[in-house]
C-alpha cells in the first residue's frame, strides 16, 4: 500500500507563502469523514459516545470540528479541562481519567459536571473531601497480568500504573453506593496501538463480563462501558489499516452474547480514541536546508524532535513522502534529521527515498495525534505552527508560531534585556 498525503504540492507551496515551515497540517475533510464513519461504527448502540483524546491532539479548533460531529472530550489535567470549557464542552460531554490527580482538577472537574473516572480506591475520599461525590461515576479496571490475543498484540497491565485491582472494583462500587453514587461507568486501557479488529472486541468481553458481576453483586446501576482508546492506525504502508466497521460489529456481537442476556441491553458504550480519530488527518510539513556526506548520507530538515519526538524516544516509524517526487524511484539511502543536540534526533534512519534536493519539501505522514502534542522546548527550539486544511482547500492557522518572547516570557525582565529584534521570521 503507498501512503499519499492529503495535500498536493501545489497547495503546499501555496500555504508555504503564507506560513514558513516547518508546520503541522491538517485535514478537515479526513477528519470529519472518519469521525462519521466511527459514529456508523457503534450507531446499534443507542447511548454510544465518542470522548476524543485531548492530549493526542490539543487544540480547540480540532475540538470544536469534532465536537460538531458530536464527540466529547477525554480530558486529563486542569488544563485540558479548561480547553474543553472553552469550547462550550461541558458536562457529561467530558470524562475526566485522571491518576494522581490534585484536588483542584478533581474540583474543577466537578464544578464542570465532567464524569469522573476514578483511578484508585483511595481516590473515593480524597474526592469526597474536593468536590464531593457525584451521582454519576466511573472506575479505572486494571485486571493485572498480560494482556495477549492470538495474533501476538499484547500490554501489561500488571506492570501498569493505572486502575484499579478486580477485587478493589467491587469494594470500591460499594463504598460509591454507600456514599451516594447511584449511576456507575466501568473503563479499562489495555493495549496501546493495536492494529488488529479483535482489540476492542476482546476488551469488551473482559468489561462486559465484570460488568454482569458487578451488578449481580453489588446491586449497582451500569449506566455505560467506556473501551477507551488502544485502537491504532498503520504506520508502515506494508500495514492493513483497522476496519472499525468491523470493530463496532465485532464489539455488538459480545454484546448480545454478554449484555443482553444479562438484562443490560441499556448500557452505552464510550470510546475514548486519539490517535485512531486523528492520526493520519495530519502530517509534519518540513523543508530540506542541508546535506551532508561523511560516513552517511544525511538530509537536514528544519524541523526537528522538537516538532515530532515519537521517531527519537520510541525508534518510531512515520513515513516520508518528497513532494513533487511521489512516482521517482526510491534509489537514495538517507538519515532524514533535525538539528538538536541529540543523536537521535532523526525522522528516518537508512530510508529508501528520492535524491533529495535542498528545497524540497517532504511530507511526514500520521503526525495528527501525539505530534504537536509531545513537542518541546529544548535547545530553546520554537514550537510550529497548525494549519487546518479546510474543507474548500483554503488554509487556516488555527495556533501562530511560537516567538522567542514566548519562551522568555516567564522570565522578570526588569532582571534580564532580551535582544528580540534579532529574531527574523
Amino acid at each position: 500500500m503507498k501512503k499519499k498525503p492529503f495535500v498536493t504540492k501545489e497547495q503546499l507551496e501555496d500555504i508555504v507563502k503564507q506560513y514558513p515551515t516547518p508546520f503541522h497540517l491538517y485535514d478537515e475533510k479526513g477528519i470529519r469523514e472518519n469521525a462519521r464513519k466511527v459514529k456508523q461504527a457503534f450507531s446499534w448502540n443507542k447511548g454510544y459516545k465518542e470522548y476524543f483524546a485531548v492530549k493526542a491532539t490539543p487544540n480547540p479548533y480540532i475540538l470544536q470540528i469534532l465536537h460538531e460531529e458530536g464527540f466529547g472530550c477525554d480530558c486529563s489535567s486542569f488544563t485540558e479541562l479548561m480547553m474543553s470549557e472553552a469550547c462550550g464542552i461541558t458536562g457529561e460531554e467530558i470524562m475526566f481519567s485522571s491518576n494522581a490527580t490534585p484536588a483542584k482538577e478533581f474540583e474543577y472537574a466537578r464544578e464542570l459536571g465532567a464524569i469522573i473516572n476514578l483511578d484508585d480506591i483511595t481516590h473515593i475520599d480524597f474526592l469526597e473531601q474536593h468536590g464531593g461525590i457525584p451521582e454519576t461515576i466511573s472506575c479505572r479496571y486494571n485486571p493485572g497480568g498480560v494482556f495477549k490475543m492470538s495474533n501476538g498484540i499484547m500490554d501489561n497491565p500488571g506492570d501498569a500504573k493505572y486502575g484499579l485491582t478486580t477485587e478493589q472494583m467491587f469494594e470500591a462500587f460499594r463504598i460509591l453506593k454507600q456514599k451516594g453514587a447511584k449511576h456507575f461507568g466501568i473503563h479499562a486501557f489495555l493495549a496501546s496501538n493495536t492494529v488488529t479488529n479483535e482489540y476492542y472486541p476482546a476488551l469488551a468481553k473482559v468489561l462486559f463480563e465484570l460488568a454482569v458481576k458487578l451488578k449481580e453483586e453489588t446491586g449497582a446501576d451500569i449506566k455505560f462501558i467506556n473501551l477507551s482508546g488502544g485502537v491504532g492506525i498503520p504506520y508502515r504502508p506494508d500495514q492493513d489499516p483497522n476496519d472499525i466497521l468491523a470493530i463496532g460489529e465485532g464489539v455488538r456481537k459480545v454484546y448480545e452474547e454478554i449484555l443482553v442476556p444479562a438484562g443490560m441491553g441499556d448500557v452505552a458504550l464510550c470510546t475514548e480514541m486519539g490517535r485512531f480519530i486523528l492520526g493520519p488527518y495530519g502530517g509534519l510539513i518540513t523543508t530540506a536546508i542541508h546535506e551532508k556526506h561523511t560516513h552517511k548520507e544525511y538530509i537536514g530538515c528544519d524541523a526537528c524532535a522538537a516538532n515530532l519526538m515519537r521517531p527519537a524516544i520510541y525508534g518510531a516509524y512515520h513515513h516520508i513522502t518528497v513532494m513533487g517526487k511521489e512516482n521517482e524511484p526510491c534509489d537514495h539511502k538517507y538519515d532524514v534529521t533535525g538539528s538538536l543536540c541529540e543523536n537521535s534526533d532523526k525522522f528516518a534512519i537508512d530510508r529508501m527515498l528520492p535524491k533529495i534536493d535542498m528545497g524540497d519539501l517532504l511530507f511526514i505522514h500520521d503526525a495528527g495525534a501525539h505530534g504537536f502534542a509531545m513537542g518541546y522546548n529544548y535547545n530553546g527550539k520554537l514550537r510550529s505552527a497548525e494549519i487546518l486544511l479546510q474543507e474548500d482547500g483554503s488554509a487556516k492557522m488555527i495556533r501562530r508560531a511560537e516567538t522567542p518572547e514566548d519562551l522568555y516570557a516567564t522570565f522578570d525582565f526588569s532582571e534580564f534585556k532580551f535582544p528580540f529584534d534579532r529574531w527574523y521570521e
